[in-house]
């Protein structure tokens, strides 16, 4: 099963909606993973095989060796599955 780590900067409350709003959109895609939620800073060394997070924010996880996923927009079910499709 694959992991996906939703990140945010500081790891609390909007982090925490993207990991309900991700949670929403695996189930209504019929898609497993196990999804948690953490800071920018702890994610550079939490392994994941999918990082998940604001665009403005996500990119600076990006060292060519991570499966990025950016949103422009973390409340949108649509987008997020949109960006989840064929990476499960």
């Amino acid at each position: 099963m694959k992991k996906i780590l939703v990140v945010c900067g500081n790891g609390l409350g909007s982090s925490f909606i993207m990991e309900l709003n991700v949670k929403k959109a695996l189930d209504q895609m019929g898609a497993e993973a196990e999804v948690s939620h953490t800071d920018i800073a702890t994610a550079r060394t939490e392994p994941a095989d999918i990082y998940l997070g604001a665009k403005d924010i996500i990119g600076t996880l990006d060292d060519g060796t991570r499966e990025i996923v950016a949103l422009e927009n973390v409340m949108d079910i649509e987008g997020i599955k949109a960006q989840l499709a064929g990476k499960l």
